[in-house]
């Protein structure tokens, strides 16, 4: 057998530049943080090569890094994937789907619908929760994350691009609405999603005002302010007032006229969403079904799936 580099320091590799940081991989790890750079140091000297670039409490993969991190990546998603079918036996058919908070309800789960028409006696197991997920460890069939840069040992296939658009209750555009101009309603009257800190792609109502050719910018600190893009959607359901809100989100409510588009203009997301998936994972047909349905499920407007991208 060829000489194999150390597994506890490969792990250790993987689980760094996942979370690119070693104090979140030690946590992860249950080590601290100095094992972990030692584990780092171990694999370099092995390599001969620098895998990460340090700055202060800030690391980055080097090319070294960025260059055997996907094998790296699958390799350990395979001994993951055997340890788990001898332990269980036999292959699960449960489909186990990651997903982040705002998806979930408003455009997952009317999809989900649809693939149990298909498959009705599946087992569906759905996580909700934010980037960056061990994938590996949590046994995961089918991530969906915004941006396309996630996990580069996976296999990736760009769902849809969204936009967003003025969208509000009739009932509300009927009390407010006698403006002849979004720009002319009162500021407490706009709804802001505040996307957090990990995000800076997403649009804003300057934003928008701006691509519909206005120099406006209502004040975030005078509106209504909400952490998700689907409670944006909620609110405006609930005449709280105008939401910048995504399309694909807000569609069941616009075909059902719980909402109205308040304008034809709307500006595109920084990102698409994007469907990642195991290689060893890629064929099974729930999984293959689901991200087929996602795809089909973007609005006409919004951009669409293309060809699937196998990175690793």
């Amino acid at each position: 057998m060829e000489r194999l580099p150390p597994l506890n320091a490969v792990r250790t590799f993987e689980v760094a530049a996942r979370t690119s940081s070693f104090t979140l991989a030690a946590a992860e790890l249950g080590v601290s943080s100095a094992a972990v750079s030692q584990q780092i140091r171990n694999l370099e000297s092995w390599f001969g090569k620098q895998l990460f670039v340090r700055s202060g409490n800030r690391i980055a993969l080097t090319d070294a890094g960025h260059a055997i991190y996907p094998q790296t990546a699958r390799a350990l998603g395979d001994i993951a994937a055997i340890g788990r079918r001898m332990l269980e036996g036999t292959l699960r058919t449960r489909l186990v789907v990651s997903v982040p908070f705002s998806l979930a309800e408003l455009w997952l789960a009317p999809r989900l619908a649809e693939l149990l028409d298909a498959f009705p006696q599946m087992a569906i197991d759905i996580r909700v929760e934010d980037d960056p997920v061990d994938i590996a460890r949590q046994n995961i069939d089918l991530r969906i994350s915004y941006g396309d840069y996630h996990y580069p040992g996976l296999r990736m296939v760009r769902l849809v691009h969204d936009d967003v658009l003025p969208v509000c209750a009739p009932e509300f555009w009927d009390r407010h609405g006698g403006a002849a101009d979004l720009a002319d309603l009162h500021e407490s009257q706009f709804i802001h999603t505040n996307w957090g800190p990990n995000y800076a792609s997403h649009p804003s109502w300057a934003d928008w005002f701006s691509a519909s050719g206005q120099n406006h910018s209502p004040d975030a600190s005078h509106g209504r302010r909400v952490g998700l893009s689907s409670l944006a959607i909620a609110s405006a359901r609930l005449g709280l007032g105008v939401a910048l809100g995504q399309r694909v989100m807000a569609r069941t409510d616009l075909d059902a006229g719980r909402l109205i588009a308040l304008s034809s203009v709307s500006v595109r997301l920084g990102h698409p969403y994007c469907a990642f998936i195991p290689p060893a994972k890629a064929d099974r047909a729930d999984v293959a079904g689901l991200v087929e349905l996602l795809a089909k499920a973007a609005p006409a407007t919004c951009g669409q799936v293309g060809a699937p991208l196998d990175r690793a």
